[in-house]
């Protein structure tokens, strides 16, 4: 199994991207919410992957945070999710996201995501319900190895969804917060400044 790569990002193409590991170079296909992430072209990088072997190819996905990676394989262990279900889950909800519904059997969320039915939606519910423990507690930020930083916007996702708000409206909100303030407090703060506007 290949834990990491290390190199340099040569090419990105939703959801493909390719990293030259010393001449090498690496396809890997990756969620949105990685890409979103990854640095320039040309640039140093490393990712999380996991590697799917089927009958007709060897697929490399990379991720951003160990927390992705960790739901990627919990998805993957549900019946009928494929990795590119798996895939298009992380792209269509985060991980924090996805761990709300489950823990508040939340369909409605769910089948928002591309290619997620009723039905599979619910399978998910039920499946993945003893497979969350754990997911979404470790972070890893791409260009560093092995986990253990603390994600800010992940920690503030979660204080602000503790303190009643929406997972999508504060999911919005974020995204509105300059990339600078890079502090839990900092980000909540800014959150909560833009709520007490509207």
């Amino acid at each position: 199994m290949i834990g990491h790569l290390k190199g340099i990002l040569t090419a990105k193409h939703p959801p493909g991207l390719v990293i030259d590991v010393q001449g090498v170079g690496y396809e890997v296909e990756a969620p949105m919410s990685t890409f979103y992430d990854l640095p320039a072209v040309g640039d140093p990088l490393i990712l999380l992957t996991h590697l799917v072997v089927r009958e007709d190819a060897h697929v490399l996905y990379g991720f951003g945070t160990e927390s992705e990676r960790s739901l990627f394989r919990g998805l993957l262990k549900v019946s009928g999710v494929g990795a590119k279900m798996a895939l298009a889950i992380l792209s269509g909800i985060s991980v924090e996201g996805f761990v709300l519904c489950v823990q508040q059997q939340d369909h409605a969320s769910l089948v928002k995501v591309p290619g997620i039915g009723k039905k599979t939606a619910e399978r998910l519910l039920i499946e993945m319900r003893d497979r969350i423990d754990g997911v979404g507690s470790v972070a890893f930020t791409p260009g560093q190895v092995g986990g253990g930083a603390s994600d800010p916007r992940g920690e503030a996702f979660s204080a602000l969804v503790s303190l009643g708000y929406k997972p999508g409206e504060v999911s919005q909100m974020l995204k509105k917060v300059p990339e600078s303030e890079d502090s839990t407090e900092e980000i909540i703060r800014s959150v909560l400044q833009n709520l007490a506007k509207k």
